[in-house]
């Protein structure tokens, strides 16, 4: 589907910029159901910050929220029969434009970015209104398309190998280690002190290597089940394997955390995992991303340090939004596919 390029539309010279330009959806669909519009651009509440948005970059959350699948999100307060929220999009980085007047953290020409989910979504547009606490001042050694690949990734990354009690020493493995949240699971890990050994296909392998992966398995030569060794901490990013297949390969006290797949191993995961949890030393476990600044503030660290590095493999601008969001659903992005709002 072809969108009208955002670069032919022109502002007249003088007109209040009371309206923005925005990837905008009305009813549940595939990409094809996107379009650009024009549309009235938003005024910070008093603990908002006005946002002009230099990037933004999709999530595999952002194609089941467009699709309204599973149904179950719809139950959520997503909307049952037309979408809540017409904007979509939750990780962005720009410059603030704006604050409201009880605002404390940030002023006008702060460089930030953060994660929209929890206050409406809304990052595919030139401009976001957003709460304070959902930002952080971006590292100033990034650029805004790497910051934009960062929040949501990067946290559940955080989030799932925190729940697994990671320490230092470990044996780490991380399935589906090339996505988003993979390449961000590699390097946290080692910044934790652990050995990791990654889980990808051939043509990632490399990647895996540069990021620090102490060990790759490349799947479609070995099963990481079938090898014999054993970890302290598995994270499946991604991955086909039963949650049986990945208790054996724990070792006595290991602990299995699934961050991202298929609802049918979610349902193994909520089931079949709290009921293997207790007949033994091994927890099958699974994350639920709770976006919050603190652990936002963390990974600024580990970026400004170099700990970290975001993985790009597509830029799209933003009449491209449709395009960048067929490309994730075909689940062979490597690292993060990113939207350039302002060139």
């Amino acid at each position: 589907m072809s969108i009208p390029s955002v670069a032919q539309e022109v502002r007249p010279a003088g007109e209040a910029a009371t309206t923005m330009k925005a990837i905008v959806r009305t009813r549940y669909g595939s990409p094809d159901v996107l379009k650009l519009k024009e549309v009235a651009r938003p005024t910070p509440k008093d603990k908002e910050v006005l946002v002009r948005v230099h990037a933004a970059s999709v999530n595999a959350g952002d194609s089941h929220l467009l699709r309204g699948k599973p149904l179950l999100m719809r139950l959520m307060g997503f909307g049952l029969l037309r979408p809540k929220n017409e904007i979509i999009g939750a990780d962005i980085a720009g410059r603030v434009e704006a604050v409201g007047k009880d605002v404390k953290q940030f002023q006008p020409g702060d460089e930030v970015f953060g994660d929209l989910a929890k206050c409406g979504f809304g990052a595919f547009a030139e401009y976001a209104s957003v709460p304070e606490n959902a930002l952080a001042l971006k590292p100033g050694n990034i650029s805004f398309e790497q910051a934009a690949a960062v929040p949501r990734a990067a946290v559940v990354a955080l989030q799932g190998l925190r729940e697994g009690q990671i320490q230092k020493g470990q044996k780490v493995l991380i399935n589906g280690a090339s996505g988003g949240v993979g390449t961000f699971a590699v390097q946290i890990a080692k910044s934790f002190g652990t050995t990791v050994t990654a889980v990808c296909s051939t043509r990632n392998a490399d990647l895996m290597r540069s990021l620090g992966a102490d060990h790759v398995i490349d799947y479609t030569q070995e099963d990481f089940i079938k090898n014999g060794q054993r970890y302290d901490l598995i994270l499946a990013a991604n991955g086909y394997n039963y949650i049986s297949d990945y208790k054996r390969s724990l070792g006595p006290n290991g602990t299995y955390v699934m961050s991202g797949g298929s609802t049918s191993q979610l349902f193994q995961v909520m089931l079949v995992g709290r009921w293997m949890s207790r007949t033994g030393g091994k927890k099958m476990v699974g994350v639920s991303l709770q976006p919050n600044q603190d652990d936002l503030d963390f990974i600024k660290g580990l970026l400004e340090t170099g700990k970290v590095v975001p993985v790009i493999d597509r830029r799209y601008s933003l009449s491209e939004t449709a395009e960048a969001i067929r490309y994730v659903e075909e689940g062979h992005a490597q690292g993060k596919v990113v939207i350039t709002v302002l060139p």
